[in-house]
């Protein structure tokens, strides 16, 4: 390992030597921010007139460039937003911060990116997607409720198992093995009602990233991706809110200073409520009376200037869901809670320490009363981590930007515990809790070779320690025999201690090469690794699944890709961006699962799964049109997805239960006037593989379906296509005229100005399609079962049924937004 990390710091060396030494250079630095409401301004661009130099602001509005002495004038820009330009003579250091405020022009012309016009040509970022909450909210939505996972699903690379799913699948990856991060802690469920709606709170989101490939050295644990959700600040100038009415559940956020331009908090919640609105409608229906069915969450953050060069954020997010009838229950949720401190040491290094905590539990319990003694029956279970991360930019000179810093995580993994009460009597059966400790390092370089050609490379070296105090032998998993086993050896110690130990570098490069001002070539490479798994066997994600580490019997995921992409841009002003990538990816030490599984309270789980290997690879096409009256993008996927395991499907390859070839969306928004827009979205999809018996055999007369040889994943559910419509009409705001410093001050005249509001009716799954969830075989063609025939398979003399689907009709929606 000193061997690897020496190798790659030489080369770092060797390359920042390129950089030359001829005159006295200074640094210009500073925050740039919402004139508006104080908030940074994530990825705003500061360009030096006249030359190919610029930079761009960091997760906190932090920018730094350095240049020769003279005089220069600097241009402040976010698309939507004033370009502001200084003049500056650059004698020695200066600090500039800069407030910058919305252009009413822009705005009208609806640009709906915070990214300069020829920012996707000139980045090295590939694989990557940034959705503004601007973006999102143009979106038609399923009871016209903006929600940020379900947006995604729209983007090239991105899709789901199917309607109502928890979770997404990146480039041909299972739902665990992306890294949901909601202001730096992850979120191990990311639904709410089952997969419908998120959990992340439209109205308390500034900022939305995937990345799919290129990943940069300071993200790590997981194979195919990143989704960074980053929380806004907080109104630092001025009281205000918003918050909205729907169809099922309500929504409200609160935003002040604690002290004006010094710090803010912002505070929001949702509740749903169709438990109560079905309430009326399930009187009738002894067999529905006292369901529950509902969630609610609480997001929260607060920030605070200590000094010009500290400042500290604390934000949570509390969330649960529950669903139950008399005395049975279920209930899950999410909680986190990050604290950080941005400390600039000088004009060149900047610093960020992140501590989190994240926890995801469930339960499952029921009551009955039994003569005078109560009989329960209660399960639960969880996961949880603590982690500490000290992350450091350094802005070397305008050609190199170095980034480098550590993290360290403990995990409890507590596979669940049930808890029995029978006849007076209580008898608990629980599974040990697991613990693990992941620890990692990095180091990364961004470097402008040329003016052309510029480079980011950069190195991660994990490493996991697997702690327990009772320790499981197998025979090899890698040895073909699809039979549930027994461990050959038991070993219990008297308290927790180091079982395993895993160390894994990866490596990550990126390249990019303009081939004029409009269009670039990018190439990048990644390695990744991941510590823990979701054990699952069901079609799709749900709330009961357990999340295991990696041990001496399952080893750590590891994942290589590579990924080539043509990017361009067109038109007036660049309006038009373009992109086409193509992926490979390579995967190691997948989990599977022997037939007839039992994965749940399982204290021998280890003995049924099986290892094996996955691949996937595809092409991502991507046209997205950024201003005017109409806008919006247009995806296309094409794409496999498959694993070979010893002992299925007789050792060949077969796909994933996720494998969707084609995928393509349009999701479309015109601006009939000020007042009133239209949206669209259209989704087609082909169909996931599923299980059917393909033969028969004769027994006792009867002809009985059978898979002899055990092929998994041997027939396609029917295509999925969905089209939803949305119509918003706001309120002429009598402040049309007016600068946002103008307003009076007192809130109560204020409001009187800056009270706004908008109505969104929408029409979800708008031509009533009955897309397939799940099918089923049956030997007899009996039509009474409410369920839709779709084929027959002779080979084994079954009919194939479409089971059911999630959303079989049209679902109309009104929402009331308003803000002040």
């Amino acid at each position: 390992m000193n061997k690897i990390f020496q190798t790659f710091i030489s080369s770092i060396l060797i390359l920042l030597s390129i950089e030359g030494f001829s005159q006295s250079k200074y640094t210009i630095s500073g925050q740039v921010k919402d004139k508006k409401n104080g908030e940074d301004l994530i990825g705003s661009t500061i360009v030096v007139a006249g030359t190919n130099i610029a930079t761009s602001t960091n997760a906190y509005g932090f920018y730094s460039i350095t240049l020769p002495e003279g005089k220069y004038r600097i241009q402040y820009q976010y698309v939507g937003y004033k370009t502001i330009n200084i003049e500056v003579d650059l004698t020695s250091n200066q600090k500039i911060d800069m407030e910058i405020s919305e252009d009413k022009i822009e705005l009208q012309e609806v640009v709906i990116s915070a990214d300069r016009p020829e920012q996707n040509v000139r980045s090295t970022e590939m694989s990557v997607n940034k959705l503004g909450i601007k973006d999102i909210s143009k979106i038609p939505a399923l009871f016209g409720e903006v929600d940020v996972v379900r947006s995604i699903q729209l983007l090239p690379g991105v899709s789901s198992v199917g309607e109502g799913s928890s979770g997404f699948n990146v480039r041909g990856g299972s739902i665990d093995q992306n890294l949901i991060l909601l202001d730096e802690a992850p979120v191990y469920n990311s639904s709410h009602l089952f997969g419908f709606f998120s959990v992340f709170n439209p109205d308390a989101v500034k900022d939305v990233k995937l990345f799919k490939g290129g990943i940069p050295a300071q993200y790590g644990g997981r194979l195919s991706s990143i989704l960074d959700v980053r929380l806004k600040e907080g109104n630092s100038k001025r009281f205000s809110g918003q918050g909205g009415i729907g169809s099922i559940f309500s929504r409200l956020t609160l935003e002040a200073p604690i002290k004006k331009d010094k710090g803010s908090f912002i505070i929001a919640g949702r509740r749903s409520y169709i438990d109560a609105l079905l309430a009326p409608f399930l009187g009738g229906l002894p067999d529905l009376k006292g369901l529950r069915l509902f969630f609610y969450d609480v997001t929260m953050k607060a920030n605070y200037s200590i000094t010009k060069k500290d400042k500290i954020f604390v934000s949570g997010y509390f969330g649960k869901d529950e669903f139950g009838q008399g005395a049975f229950g279920f209930n899950w949720g999410n909680q986190t809670f990050t604290t950080r401190w941005n400390h600039i040491f000088n004009d060149k290094l900047f610093f960020n320490l992140t501590g989190y905590y994240s926890r995801y539990n469930y339960g499952l319990g029921a009551a009955t009363t039994s003569g005078t003694e109560a009989n329960s029956f209660k399960w639960e279970s969880s996961i949880q981590n603590y982690s500490i991360k000290p992350e450091f930019t350094y802005y070397l000179n305008t050609k190199n930007t170095i980034s480098f810093g550590a993290q360290s995580i403990f995990y409890n993994f507590f596979p669940g515990e049930i808890t029995i009460k029978s006849d007076g009597k209580e008898q608990k059966r629980a599974i040990s809790s697991k613990f693990g400790l992941e620890n990692a390092v990095y180091i990364s370089n961004e470097q402008k070779i040329t003016p052309r050609l510029t480079l980011t490379y950069g190195l991660r070296m994990s490493n996991f320690n697997y702690l327990d105090s009772v320790i499981q032998k197998y025979a090899d998993s890698t040895s073909g025999r699809n039979v549930i086993r027994r461990p050959d050896e038991i070993i219990t110690s008297p308290g927790v201690i180091f079982q395993n130990s895993f160390w894994q570098p990866e490596p990550r490069i990126a390249i990019k090469y303009e081939l004029n001002e409009k269009s670039s070539i990018k190439a990048s490479y990644m390695r990744t690794a991941q510590y823990l798994n979701l054990i699952s066997n069901t079609a799709a994600s749900i709330p009961l699944d357990v999340w295991t580490p990696a041990t001496n019997n399952i080893k750590p995921q590891i994942a290589d890709q590579v990924a080539l992409g043509y990017f361009r841009n067109f038109g007036s002003e660049n309006q038009f961006e373009t992109s086409v990538e193509v992926y490979y990816k390579k995967m190691q030490n997948q989990i599977d699962y022997v037939d007839n599984a039992d994965l749940l309270l399982n204290p021998i789980l280890e003995g049924s799964l099986l290892n094996g290997r996955g691949r996937a690879y595809g092409l991502e096409l991507y046209i997205r049109k950024r201003t005017g009256r109409f806008n919006g993008w247009i995806s296309y996927t094409l794409a496999r997805s498959e694993r070979q395991v010893n002992g299925i499907s007789e050792n060949q390859w077969f796909p994933n239960r996720f494998d969707r070839t084609h995928s393509a969306s349009i999701v479309a928004s015109y601006d009939v006037s000020k007042r009133v827009s239209l949206n669209s979205t259209v989704f087609y999809g082909s169909g996931t593989p599923v299980n059917l018996p393909t033969h028969k055999f004769l027994s006792g007369g009867n002809y009985v379906p059978q898979s002899p040889v055990n092929i998994r994943n041997n027939i396609r559910i029917p295509d999925f296509f969905r089209w939803d419509i949305s119509l918003t009409l706001r309120k002429k705001k009598k402040n049309d005229d007016l600068n946002d410093e103008d307003l009076p001050n007192n809130f109560f005249k204020r409001l009187k100005y800056s009270y706004d509001w908008d109505l969104v009716f929408g029409v979800y799954n708008t031509l009533n399609m009955q897309n397939a969830f799940s099918i089923v075989a049956r030997q007899d063609p009996d039509a009474n079962r409410n369920e839709v025939p779709i084929g027959y398979i002779p080979e084994s003399g079954t009919y194939v049924y479409q089971k059911f689907s999630v959303v079989a009709f049209f679902v109309p929606s009104v929402t009331y937004n308003f803000r002040f």
